[in-house]
């Protein structure tokens, strides 16, 4: 008996996106805190941003309105405008 594994992307070859190098530090910088709506992802993000805070560091919040589609295109733009660096909760 074979298994057939079938892949939901359905990317014959899946697309390769060089990594943007990440700051020194993040003086200075405004630090976006994506919740994607997963369970328990705002509690994570939640002590996260006390410690940012706590830093002296700017920090936006922001939050997809579900967790099985992509951000939409003006938050997305909204956080790539507002945002040098951003961190993404995936909890549950």
């Amino acid at each position: 008996m074979s298994t057939v594994v079938l892949d939901p992307t359905n990317e014959a070859a899946p697309s390769h996106r060089e990594r943007v190098a990440r700051p020194d530090k993040l003086d200075g910088l405004t630090v976006g805190l994506l919740d994607i709506s997963k369970p328990r992802g705002d509690r994570f993000l939640n002590r996260l941003e006390e410690r940012l805070t706590e830093r002296g560091l700017r920090v936006e919040r922001y939050s997809k309105p579900t967790f099985t589609k992509p951000a939409p295109v003006d938050l997305r733009h909204e956080i790539a405008t507002k945002c040098d660096v951003v961190i993404e909760a995936l909890a549950d």
